[in-house]
């Protein structure tokens, strides 16, 4: 029998994580850290929360950074920090967000100024992070961006009709600059749904596993099943790029 020649996996050495102090980002940068990764842990105004995550990380090496996503100045400083601490970067992971509930009917009730932020913070930022550590990722090793996104894009049904066109708004994002960052640098949506954190304020478990229980899969999604996507996308779908990957327990069906 003629052996198989797997071909080692190619760990990001520096990864970059936005949204990195709680739910996902937290156990994405746990994830990385694990496998051997440099993991900067951005946050938007918890540096004692992403000092936390620091301190439970595996390895060495590893720094909480200020990566405000809805602030320019705070995102070039951050790339201006990685920069000169490491050189380059071989993995983007775009986590950070927010979100109004307001009841899909509700039209007088999403208002503009809950309009504009959301699409800010769900769109706007996750491009304007990708935009500022370009040169970095260009720079770096098998790099690849992954945008946390929604299964709220593809079902239409979400916390804000405003969040679900945001998120739809940033697959739109990652097939193009699938595109326009080819071959350097490959680019993924994961698409969660019903993830249990505290992201959707208000959400109660409750409420999660009355939802799970209608899936295919019958089962609520923690952070690390989103995690494992991610670090799925980023080292082992080398050939892949401009994709969406849903990890909702079969809501998308």
């Amino acid at each position: 029998m003629t052996a198989i020649d797997i071909p080692a996996l190619r760990i990001p050495k520096v990864a970059v994580v936005t949204g990195g102090s709680s739910g996902i980002g937290r156990a994405t940068a746990a994830r990385l850290a694990e496998m051997g990764s440099t993991v900067v842990v951005g946050y938007n105004s918890r540096p004692d929360a992403a000092n936390d995550v620091i301190s439970g990380l595996q390895g060495s090496g590893h720094v909480a950074m200020r990566i405000s996503i809805d602030d320019p100045v705070s995102i070039d400083t951050a790339v201006a920090a990685v920069k000169e601490r490491f050189g380059s970067i071989d993995a983007l992971i775009n986590s950070g967000g927010a979100t109004t509930p307001v009841p899909a009917g509700d039209l007088n009730g999403l208002t503009d100024e809950i309009f504009d932020r959301t699409v800010m913070l769900n769109l706007r930022g996750p491009f304007a992070t990708i935009r500022a550590f370009r040169p970095l990722l260009e720079r770096g090793d098998n790099a690849a961006i992954v945008n946390v996104s929604s299964i709220a894009a593809r079902t239409g049904i979400g916390s804000s009709l405003a969040y679900l066109a945001a998120k739809g708004g940033l697959d739109s994002l990652t097939i193009a600059l699938a595109k326009v960052l080819a071959p350097k640098v490959r680019v993924f949506s994961v698409s969660p749904a019903g993830v249990d954190t505290d992201f959707v304020p208000n959400r109660t478990r409750e409420q999660l596993e009355k939802v799970a229980e209608r899936l295919p899969l019958g089962r609520v999604t923690t952070p690390d099943d989103v995690a494992r996507a991610v670090i799925a996308c980023i080292v082992n779908l080398t050939s892949s790029t401009g994709i969406i990957v849903p990890v909702d327990e079969g809501r998308h069906l």
